[in-house]
């Protein structure tokens, strides 16, 4: 796959499915946070002033931290993200040579009665996590599994040649 960002879903057996490159994603990420900031602002009367609070507020309502732990050993990376709530179809993988992309989002619907009117309401949860790697991955052999809210991802770095010692017999 090379330099291409190969996007994956969780699975057993991960095969890439579509290609999106980072900035598409980051850029999603980036207008779903500009529309929730906004709508933050109108809600609060269109004070000014509040500009990164309300930010701030957009980030912590949209996005979520995801605790990971990576491992290193000689043949691969070991990588456990915690991902509770979300399913296998709600989690994108990005596998890059030197770079791991954890993408997840998933729709919520919200429903309350006051008095005789009903409210609806629905808001999206998304976590983003990049992790930039020191070694090159194989990013086809890359495996990944969802198991009670915890993704297990396996990522085998790229076999280093050796050196060859060549010796030279005199002619």
């Amino acid at each position: 796959m090379g330099e291409a960002t190969a996007m994956k879903r969780v699975e057993e057996s991960t095969k890439p499915i579509k290609n999106i490159s980072l900035f598409d994603q980051m850029g999603e990420t980036f207008n779903a946070l500009t529309r929730r900031a906004y709508q933050i602002f109108e809600s609060n009367g269109r004070a000014f002033g509040r500009d990164l609070e309300n930010w701030f507020q957009a980030e912590s309502e949209l996005l979520h931290h995801v605790p990971l732990n990576v491992t290193e050993s000689d043949e691969s990376f070991e990588v456990k993200a915690e991902v509770p709530g979300f399913n296998e179809k709600e989690i994108e993988l990005g596998v890059e040579s030197r770079r791991l992309t954890i993408t997840g989002k998933r729709e919520s619907k919200k429903e309350e009665r006051k008095g005789k009117t009903l409210c609806a309401e629905s808001y999206s949860d998304q976590i983003l996590r990049i992790v930039d790697l020191p070694t090159e991955i194989e990013t086809d052999k890359v495996t990944a599994t969802l198991k009670n809210g915890v993704l297990d991802l396996t990522l085998p770095k790229v076999a280093m040649a050796q050196p060859l010692r060549i010796h030279p017999k005199a002619a």
